[in-house]
């Protein structure tokens, strides 16, 4: 099976370097990478082409660039990459295996968050259990049937059609959109986390602190179960 890696990208230079030498030792390696880009002003498009990747203009907005590039994707199986997560050089292989089970619709690594400082070793265990009780709170019909919410910094994958049968990512959506598309994706089979690890930043609790950082990931989460969709960009402020 054929494997395109979608990456959203807005002014990442940052970490771009990073994640290129590390999607260089890939082995196997995928078919083709593809960066989607929502307008960066930085020099993120052009660490993209020097490190030889499509790139992809799209409208501002992390689900709306998503699903341009799955559109644009050429393989048969896609993976949703951050800019700041660092995968396993056998991330292909284990990709292809686990959806080699036709009963796995929507399947994601298992996010362990660094930084210079070391292993969040609480927030990672915080990002864990909400994938089950995120579900249980909000989508309890879902939990009892094994389906976990996953998110951005999980590295997501699955079946390019599979993604396009559904709808994809509910375009409007700034932030959450991968609960979405596990809710979406359930309808299809199975939802699941393998025990394979990547390195995601920790960016976000190294800026607002390691308390503030777990309560707006558990509100941001409550005002997208509710419904309250128009709020959860506002309480979710970009770090880069």
């Amino acid at each position: 099976m054929s494997l395109s890696v979608v990456i959203p990208v807005l002014d990442e230079e940052r970490v771009l370097p990073g994640l290129a030498a590390r999607l260089a030792q890939l082995d196997p390696a995928p078919q083709e990478i593809l960066m989607v880009d929502g307008g960066s002003m930085d020099a993120s498009v052009a660490i993209a082409r020097q490190a030889g990747w499509r790139v992809l203009a799209s409208e501002r907005g992390r689900a709306r660039q998503i699903n341009a590039g799955v559109a644009a994707a050429e393989g048969e199986l896609v993976w949703v990459l951050h800019a700041d997560t660092l995968p396993p050089t056998d991330a292909v292989a284990v990709i292809e295996g686990t959806l080699a089970d036709k009963r796995t619709a929507l399947a994601s690594f298992t996010p362990v968050i660094r930084g210079p400082g070391g292993t969040r070793w609480v927030t990672t265990a915080h990002n864990w259990a909400k994938t089950w009780y995120a579900p249980l709170i909000t989508r309890p019909h879902l939990f009892l049937r094994g389906v976990r919410l996953l998110f951005g910094d999980h590295a997501m994958f699955f079946r390019r059609a599979d993604f396009l049968a559904i709808g994809g990512c509910t375009p409007g959506d700034a932030v959450m959109e991968e609960a979405d598309l596990c809710v979406k994706f359930a309808r299809l089979g199975r939802v699941r986390m393998v025990a394979r690890r990547v390195e995601t930043s920790d960016r976000r609790i190294a800026a607002w602190g390691p308390w503030k950082a777990n309560w707006i990931y558990f509100k941001v989460g409550m005002l997208w179960a509710f419904g309250l969709r128009d709020r959860m960009a506002r309480h979710y402020p970009d770090v880069r």
